[in-house]
């Protein structure tokens, strides 16, 4: 797929999302039975979708699969991967959840590319407790050389060449985006993980990623505009002279 085509799915999938909030928080109520998939109870705002539903009964952001057996609950995600959850606060409107597709690639010496906020539904917005894990991509000889020279970085080995680094325990800020993190002729990928994950050794970086990270939700988000302008902004791969 090219970059425009790309940049076309990913306008009408935000365009459909605006679009589709107000009609649905209008049927939404509390017609979702809660159930149970794995140690954890689904219930509103959350509804068990995928095979297991007869019918919609909630707010698509809130769709959750219960594959594997029925062992491990999974928020639908936007881009066609979800977010394994972990654990759930209804009360404090929170949940802690895993971005398993960023180990899966880098298990399979590939770098991820998406931003785990790209996934995330209009009512979802990362937990400003969290720290940021910045996944280091670097397409030119200069910027393997300059990463390596960078202290703060941990280079990722795979099949004994790299051209990968990882930096940990960096501060969450909303407003950030690519940009802020990029390096000379270095992509970044940005991922969320605990706070209390930040004093782990930056080489655990598969273990901080797996430790997951905090979630907020929102039944009535009115932040449309900002949250789709940022969305755009850590859609795109950005690099940055030094």
């Amino acid at each position: 797929m090219g970059a425009a085509s790309a940049f076309l799915v990913f306008v009408c999938v935000w365009w459909l999302q605006l679009m589709l909030v107000p009609a649905e928080e209008q049927q939404q109520g509390d017609s979702c039975h809660a159930t149970i998939c794995g140690d954890l109870t689904i219930s509103h705002p959350f509804w068990l979708g995928g095979k297991e539903a007869r019918r919609p009964c909630g707010i698509s952001d809130f769709e959750v699969t219960c594959p594997d057996n029925n062992t491990v609950p999974v928020l639908r995600g936007l881009l066609g991967s979800g977010l394994t959850i972990i654990n759930i606060s209804y009360e404090g409107r929170y949940l802690r959840v895993v971005d398993e597709y960023k180990v899966k690639d880098l298990n399979r010496c590939r770098v991820p590319t998406w931003n785990t906020s790209v996934k995330l539904g209009i009512p979802f917005k990362v937990d400003p407790d969290n720290l940021n894990l910045i996944l280091y991509n670097c397409t030119t000889s200069a910027g393997v050389a300059a990463a390596r020279r960078d202290p703060a970085l941990v280079e990722i080995r795979c099949r004994n060449e790299s051209n990968a680094f990882v930096r940990a325990g960096v501060p969450y800020n909303e407003t950030d985006d690519n940009a802020g993190y990029a390096d000379g002729g270095c992509n970044a990928t940005v991922v969320p993980v605990l706070r209390s994950s930040g004093v782990a050794n930056t080489r655990d970086y598969k273990q901080l990623i797996s430790g997951g990270f905090l979630l907020k939700w929102d039944l009535h988000p009115r932040k449309f505009s900002r949250r789709v302008k940022s969305s755009f902004a850590w859609f795109f791969p950005y690099r940055t002279k030094r």
